[in-house]
């Protein structure tokens, strides 16, 4: 346990010294439960002291945090140990299935949140459409116009990475209609969404750079390529 709490905050892990407010704790939790799991070490301060808990409150505080305050409730596992005689209590969130999550904000609004290094972060739609669309029992499907092409040109161009406000400018479309494009390429597996404290950011998905059951594929900068006809997911 020394070895983790050395390892400070980041984008799995999170320092509580105490529990005092489980609609702030839901936040965290819905968080990793939508991101890739990860765990709360409470008794432990921001800056990797350990402080320990007295009682048996912060676990309760966390279970109200889960079921009441997460919307769905998010599961976890409970874990305690001893480090220099005092008692750390390990909050285990896994990785849901059941994604989004919402957790109130200050406001007391319900929010989906993400997390991203060592802070929780509010998910866009363009995330939130992505999710529900990999529910989606029929596939995707959609043929290269325009404003694809724009997008993917772009991206041969060497550039590596583009917002949703700039992607809708250079292709002269609504924000409306980027946002649609971008989910569905997203579910194709042809880009990638990167989300950092600065915002999101889309980027050409890395592939084989070999594609055997198609030699006409149009070939981008190293490593990556896109196909010029119809896709189907």
């Amino acid at each position: 346990m020394k070895k983790r709490i050395a390892e400070g905050e980041h984008q799995h892990q999170d320092f509580k010294y105490a529990i005092n407010d489980s609609k702030k704790i839901a936040r965290s939790l819905a968080a990793f439960a939508n991101t890739d799991g990860g765990r709360l070490l409470i008794g432990v301060k921001d800056n990797g002291r350990i402080a320990g808990v007295s009682s048996d409150e912060e676990y309760y505080m966390v279970e109200s945090a889960a079921k009441r305050y997460c919307k769905p409730p998010v599961p976890f596992r409970v874990k305690e140990w001893q480090v220099e005689g005092k008692t750390v209590v390990e909050i285990i969130i896994p990785k849901s299935k059941k994604r989004p999550h919402k957790a109130p904000n200050k406001d007391g609004r319900y929010k989906v949140y993400v997390r991203v290094k060592d802070q929780n972060l509010l998910a866009n739609n363009i995330l939130l459409k992505v999710w529900r669309r990999e529910k989606r029992k029929h596939g995707t499907f959609f043929q290269l116009q325009e404003p694809e092409q724009i997008l993917l040109n772009w991206f041969n161009e060497e550039n590596k990475y583009i917002t949703h406000t700039k992607f809708s400018k250079i292709a002269h479309i609504s924000r409306k209609k980027a946002e649609q494009i971008l989910v569905n390429l997203i579910v194709l597996g042809i880009i990638d969404m990167k989300i950092t404290e600065n915002g999101f950011f889309y980027m050409l998905k890395e592939i084989s750079q070999e594609d055997p059951e198609n030699n006409n594929d149009k070939y981008t900068r190293k490593g990556y390529f896109i196909k010029t006809q119809s896709y189907r997911k």
